[in-house]
C-alpha cells in the first residue's frame, strides 16, 4: 500500500552528528517512535497526518550512534490503536526496549498480557486536540483501571494551557503518571509565572508524577536550525528543564522524540538534542538519574 506522506511534513534528519556529551552507560532513550513502514505496518484510517517512514532498524541505528543502550517506544498517534509496529520492533530490541501503547477499551485481558510480554509498561492518553479526536474520561479512567494491576503507568500528553481543566482528572489516575515534555510550557512566559508554577504544583502535591524533560526542539522559539555550529540552540528552554530536573531528580525522564512528527519549521540534529542534556542536569549524579536510573526502575524494575 501506498502512502502519500502530509504536505509540509519534515523528514527526519539522516545525518545527526555525534555528540559531544557522553552518555553515562545504561542510557535509556526514554521517548522515541517508529512509523511504518507503511506498507508494512499500515497507518490508521482516522490519523491526523501521514508521516515518513521511520523504521525499527533506523531507530536502532540511531541508539547506537548517539551512544544509549536501550530504548522506550512510544505509540505514535498515526497508527492508532493498531500497536503492530510497536510491537514488533519490541519483540526484535534483544530486551533493549519498552513499550507505552494506545488501547481501547475493547482491548481484552489476552492481549494486555500479551503486550506485557512483549515489553509494554504503559498507555498513552493523548490530550492535545489537533492530533486526537475526544475520548470520554470514563473510557481512558477504565482503561487505566484495568492496567494497574500489570504494573503500568500512563502517558499524559497535553498543552499547559489545558492543564486546570484537567487536574482533576489526572489526579484521581490510580496509576504512576508521566507528563511528557514537561505539559509543553510556553516558554516565553516567566519560570516563576502561574501557568508553570502550576505544573511544578502537580509534580509537588502528587508524588506518582514524573515527567520528561525532552523535545526542546518543539518548545523553543529562539532555536536555530541543526548544523548552524551551535550546541545549544534551544537555550530559552533550558531554565524550564533545569528547574525540573533539579526540583524532581528521581521522576524525570529524557528521550529524542524521534522521528520528530508533526515539525514544520526545522528537523534538528540529535546529536544536539543529546549535548542538551548537560545543560538541563548539570552533575554526573543528575544525569546518572535522568538517563539510567529512572527509567531503569520505571521500565525494566531495576
Amino acid at each position: 500500500m501506498e502512502f502519500t506522506k502530509t504536505p509540509g511534513w519534515l523528514d527526519w534528519y539522516a545525518g545527526p552528528s555525534k555528540p559531544q556529551f557522553k552518555l553515562p552507560p545504561g542510557s535509556v532513550d526514554a521517548h522515541c517512535h517508529v512509523f511504518g513502514p507503511g506498507g508494512q505496518f499500515p497507518y490508521a484510517p482516522e490519523r491526523k497526518y501521514t508521516p515518513c517512514d521511520a523504521s525499527k532498524e533506523q531507530l536502532f541505528a540511531l541508539r547506537d550512534h548517539l551512544g544509549f543502550d536501550r530504548n522506550v517506544i512510544v505509540q505514535a498517534t498515526c497508527h492508532g490503536a493498531d500497536n503492530s509496529a510497536l510491537l514488533d520492533a519490541l519483540r526484535s530490541s534483544n530486551g533493549k526496549a519498552r513499550g507505552v501503547v494506545t488501547v481501547k477499551r475493547t482491548v481484552t485481558d489476552a492481549e494486555l498480557e500479551t503486550m506485557h510480554a512483549a515489553g509494554v509498561r504503559g498507555v498513552r492518553f493523548n490530550f492535545v486536540k489537533r492530533l486526537v479526536d475526544f475520548t470520554p474520561k470514563d473510557e481512558l479512567m477504565e482503561i487505566a483501571a484495568r492496567i494497574a494491576p500489570l504494573g503500568w503507568h500512563v502517558v499524559i500528553y497535553f498543552e499547559a494551557v489545558d492543564l486546570p481543566q484537567l487536574w482533576d482528572f489526572f489526579t484521581a489516575l490510580p496509576t504512576t503518571v508521566v507528563v511528557d515534555h514537561m505539559g509543553r510550557p510556553d516558554v516565553t512566559r516567566p519560570i516563576d509565572g502561574p501557568e508553570f508554577e502550576l505544573f511544578v504544583k502537580f509534580m509537588r502535591e502528587h508524588n506518582n508524577v514524573w515527567s520528561k524533560v525532552s523535545c526542546p526542539e518543539r518548545l523553543s522559539v529562539v532555536g536555530k536550525p541543526a548544523l548552524d555550529g551551535e550546541r545549544n540552540p534551544y537555550r530559552d528552554v533550558v531554565p524550564f528543564a533545569r528547574k525540573t530536573v533539579e526540583s524532581f531528580p528521581d521522576r524525570v525522564l529524557w528521550g529524542t522524540d524521534w522521528p520528530h512528527p508533526n515539525l514544520k519549521h526545522h528537523m534538528p540534529d540529535d546529536g544536539l538534542l543529546v549535548d542538551f542534556i548537560p545543560h538541563i542536569a548539570t552533575s554526573p549524579e543528575l544525569q546518572r538519574k535522568l538517563l539510567v536510573d529512572n527509567p531503569a526502575r520505571l521500565y525494566w524494575g531495576t
